[in-house]
């Protein structure tokens, strides 16, 4: 068996040996490596693809087509433009002259027309002003009554008011509108001229009798309004004296004069003061010989400081009436009815005490109490002098020093708004810009007295109303 397999084994050997010799010994290499067959050797690496430059005639020749299209639409835009002004200048042009042909045709007719609608406007003016005179005559009837039971007038103010303003603003807008119109009837060419006959352009006599009748006519309505125009200020402003001044939301009300109707006024700080600036606004219903508006003092002095008013004057004594400053014809006897803005002020330096009414110095005095400092501990009151005020509940006792009691004849009547302090005396600029009706005073509040902050305690029947 070994003997017949031997001679194949050879025939094989012998076949291998003649492939290698024919092949030869470099193309055999073995490497030894680990095989990545991932690799990219360097004869199989592609060759990089050739790239264009930024600016290739490519890009060049789109940048060309969006210019062009912007040109384009650029001359479309100018060209639409052009058109259209020539349509309006012709449109203009017949429509111009249509409305002269119209005028030509109707001109006499515009000064009856004119006429007419004058007359309506003024008898619809009249109507609403007849009206409006009849509510507020029946509002002043009632207006008294209704504020002293409940203080709630001013809503019934705010509708008067809104109703006036509406009325005034119609009689400057027909006004307006009749000198327009009388302007384009009787200054243009063809107006109060009939329709031109032939060659004759001239106006017939009596035709210009009767364009001048209607001028007239027309010059009386505008009077009229004028003078309803200023009818209507005049009760716009009396009206305005129902309403609470310088942005004021609420006020004092002090119905009667009596000994027991006063507001005690609780400060935050110490009234220990070497200065101070009072202002407040009134409105009093009667003024006395002395009305006592605000009032502090203690046990030893009850007169610290008191602010007053007289028949026609206003009066701040500082540590009593030794050192008083007075200014007269500030109070009007027979216009009792009106809002008025005072402030005292007074410092210590110079004893230089000074009184203000309507944002406007009416009266100074130096030496007036130098050199004294206000005490602290004593109690601040509206409305009445503090000389022997009753406790303010039934389980306090009196206080010595304010044995006595208040006085019905030094009460004040009336209404209260506004009621600030500062513990320095105010630059005339100040002053007169907290006394601005139409302003916003009430917002410029005190650092001692705070109207609308610091507590306020009404007494008897003192009451806040808005």
């Amino acid at each position: 068996m070994f003997w017949w397999r031997l001679p194949r084994a050879v025939c094989m050997l012998s076949a291998c040996v003649c492939l290698v010799l024919a092949y030869g010994e470099d193309d055999f290499e073995v490497n030894y490596a680990d095989p990545y067959y991932n690799e990219i050797t360097e004869g199989d690496a592609p060759e990089p693809t050739p790239s264009s430059a930024p600016c290739s005639s490519s890009d060049l020749t789109k940048w060309d087509k969006i210019f062009s299209m912007l040109e384009n639409s650029q001359m479309r835009e100018n060209m639409l433009l052009q058109y259209a002004d020539d349509i309006i200048k012709v449109e203009m042009g017949s429509l111009r002259g249509e409305m002269l042909r119209f005028v030509a045709q109707y001109g006499g007719s515009c000064g009856v027309a004119v006429e007419t609608a004058g007359r309506r406007m003024a008898l619809q003016l009249e109507g609403r002003l007849r009206e409006t005179l009849e509510r507020l005559k029946s509002k002043d009837l009632t207006s008294s009554a209704a504020a002293a039971a409940a203080g709630n007038s001013v809503g019934n103010s705010n509708h008067l008011e809104a109703m006036l303003q509406q009325l005034l603003s119609i009689a400057r807008a027909q006004a307006s509108r009749l000198a327009k119109l009388e302007t384009g009837c009787f200054s243009s060419p063809g107006a109060g001229t009939s329709p031109k006959t032939g060659s004759d352009s001239r106006i017939p006599v009596n035709q210009e009798q009767e364009v001048t009748s209607r001028e007239h006519a027309l010059d009386g309505v505008l009077a009229a309004l004028q003078q309803t125009r200023v009818g209507l200020e005049e009760v716009l402003r009396s009206s305005r004296q129902r309403y609470l001044p310088a942005g004021c939301e609420m006020a004092l009300l002090f119905p009667m004069r009596s000994r027991r109707i006063y507001t005690s006024v609780i400060p935050d700080v110490p009234l220990s003061l070497s200065s101070f600036t009072v202002c407040m606004w009134v409105k009093p219903t009667i003024v006395s010989n002395k009305t006592v508006l605000v009032s502090y003092g203690n046990r030893r002095n009850p007169y610290e400081i008191q602010l007053l008013l007289g028949q026609t004057s206003a009066l701040l004594t500082i540590g009593g009436e030794a050192h008083l400053v007075e200014a007269r014809g500030v109070v009007n006897p027979g216009v009792t009815s009106e809002w008025i803005h005072l402030c005292g002020a007074w410092s210590s330096e110079r004893g230089l005490a000074s009184l203000w009414a309507g944002g406007k110095k009416v009266a100074a005095t130096p030496g007036v109490a130098e050199g004294h400092v206000l005490p602290d501990g004593g109690s601040l009151q509206l409305g009445q002098e503090r000389n022997g005020c009753c406790p303010l509940s039934p389980s306090e006792s009196r206080v010595p020093g304010f044995e006595g009691g208040f006085d019905t004849k030094l009460a004040f009547a009336g209404k209260m708004s506004g009621v600030n302090m500062w513990d320095r005396v105010l630059s005339e600029e100040e002053i007169s810009q907290l006394a601005l009706q139409e302003g916003q005073g009430c917002g410029q509040r005190g650092n001692i007295v705070a109207w609308g902050v610091t507590e306020m305690v009404p007494h008897g029947g003192a009451q806040f109303i808005n």
